[in-house]
């Protein structure tokens, strides 16, 4: 049995239709998830006891200390608690989701 000879044109069709859309999804989708996972994975990296962090549960805290993975954050007085350094999803700039009682605290003084 011969092979069919129209069969590698519709092949070299099939490339040449699919390969720009491709490409167009590799700048447009992946290009920018892998610059944001190297983004959080430096950020991650980067804390540091005294950050004021957001994590993925909206909760805002303090880093008080490590232990691995785990992060202890500080989430108001006389509260710590532990959560994974996965589930920080932000550092806040000084000033920054700071709770309601702190900042009113601050104005009273």
């Amino acid at each position: 049995m011969a092979a069919d000879p129209g069969a590698g044109g519709a092949l070299a069709q099939f490339l040449l239709l699919f390969a720009p859309l491709f490409i167009i999804w590799y700048f447009l989708v992946i290009l920018p998830q892998q610059r944001n996972r190297r983004k959080t994975q430096q950020m991650l990296a980067n804390l540091k006891t005294g950050d004021r962090v957001l994590t993925s549960g909206g909760i805002y805290g303090m880093i008080t200390g490590f232990r691995g993975d785990i992060v202890q954050m500080q989430i108001a007085n006389q509260v710590k608690v532990d959560v994974a350094r996965s589930a920080i999803t932000a550092v806040q700039p000084e000033g920054e989701g700071q709770p309601a009682q702190e900042k009113g605290s601050k104005a009273k003084k």
